[in-house]
């Protein structure tokens, strides 16, 4: 999963490592070096990690060699403890490669500049030490430039299913064929193994074939389905299904919709009604990991034209250039809630931030 995107990654860290050794070594010798600016940038003095010490000022004509001798030892020692300064132009050339790696991984354009501006701030211009690791201040200044844009606070669904008043409603959205239905049964399996039982209703009732489908899932789950006749209203089949699970204690529905762009003026229509007869407490939009950037300006544009709670991205998978996990959370401002990760019931991965990041950037050799 998000193989591509891996390998683009860990291309940018060894080169900046380089760049920061080399930048280093530089600037281990005395010469001065210049900046970015035009300036000369003298060589850092001892960062007082260690003190040369004054004698007492007695002078008794011996050992004037081995005392020399002992101070340039001395000194040498400080060099390593010297600290040393990344300059603009010493990562220009890997930040570069950083922003055409995303870019080339169907990361959006605004986030892929933040990554890289959130690692140039991180680096450029801070005092580093020659004792801290060079791969360590490479892999810090990474992780915490994709935390920043893929964390975005927010719903988190179990807490949520389990602190909301029942039955708490929730509403599936999106394009067609990106996997709406098995994702709302794979989220009933998940609630049935969180101990929260649940109902389906079938709002897409203008696609042939879509009760049948929902059905099927609902009788491999052992659910209860609530469907009407084809090209009946939607918002009226996810009432029915509130009003069952009102009547029967059940916990969750999980109601279907048919597959829309959010330029399709009826169907959104559709979704201003659901909103109004039914008050969903939740709106999750789904769409595929693999399409990308399509995905992300689906997310937004669909944001923008009727606003979600939440994210589901499907054939994650499948997918390895990742750059709609990584955008599309920042372009939206709602979180990631879901990843599909195969045809499986069971197959529905919980979305964490910085655990994402962290199989992004594994540990390298």
């Amino acid at each position: 999963m998000f193989d591509g995107l891996k390998d683009r990654l860990n291309d940018f860290r060894e080169e900046a490592d380089e760049a920061v050794e080399e930048v280093g070594e530089d600037q281990e010798t005395e010469e001065p070096r210049e900046r970015s600016d035009g300036t000369r940038q003298e060589p850092e003095e001892q960062d007082g990690d260690a003190e040369i010490e004054e004698g007492d000022g007695e002078d008794d004509g011996e050992g004037d060699e081995e005392e020399e001798g002992g101070l340039r030892a001395k000194a040498k020692t400080l060099v390593g403890e010297r600290a040393f300064i990344i300059e603009e132009d010493d990562l220009e050339a890997p930040l570069q490669d950083l922003e055409m790696a995303l870019l080339a991984s169907d990361v959006e354009v605004d986030v892929a500049d933040e990554v890289v501006e959130g690692v140039r701030e991180s680096l450029v211009g801070e005092k580093k030490h020659w004792r801290d690791s060079k791969n360590e201040l490479i892999d810090d200044a990474l992780r915490e430039a994709l935390v920043d844009v893929v964390d975005v606070d927010g719903l988190d669904f179990d807490s949520y299913v389990r602190d909301t008043d029942k039955p708490v409603v929730v509403v599936f959205t999106g394009v067609n064929g990106v996997g709406k239905t098995t994702t709302i049964a794979k989220v009933a399996k998940r609630l049935e193994d969180d101990g929260f039982s649940s109902v389906l209703a079938n709002g897409d009732t203008y696609r042939a074939g879509a009760n049948q489908q929902l059905s099927e899932h609902a009788d491999a789950l052992g659910k209860k389905v609530i469907t009407h006749e084809q090209g009946g209203d939607p918002a009226a089949v996810i009432y029915d299904a509130v009003e069952y699970a009102e009547a029967n204690g059940v916990d969750v529905v999980l109601g279907d919709t048919a597959g829309r762009l959010h330029t399709s003026d009826d169907l959104m229509n559709q979704l201003a009604k659901i909103d109004r007869v039914v008050d969903p407490d939740l709106t999750v939009f789904v769409d595929e990991s693999v399409a990308g950037q399509d995905a992300t300006n689906r997310a937004r544009e669909f944001n923008d034209a009727a606003e979600f709670d939440g994210v589901v991205l499907t054939k994650a998978d499948a997918d390895s250039a990742g750059g709609a996990a990584v955008s599309v959370a920042r372009v939206t401002g709602k979180p990631i809630v879901f990843l599909g990760t195969g045809q499986g019931y069971d197959d529905l991965r919980e979305f964490d931030a910085e655990g994402f990041v962290d199989e992004l950037l594994e540990q390298r050799e």
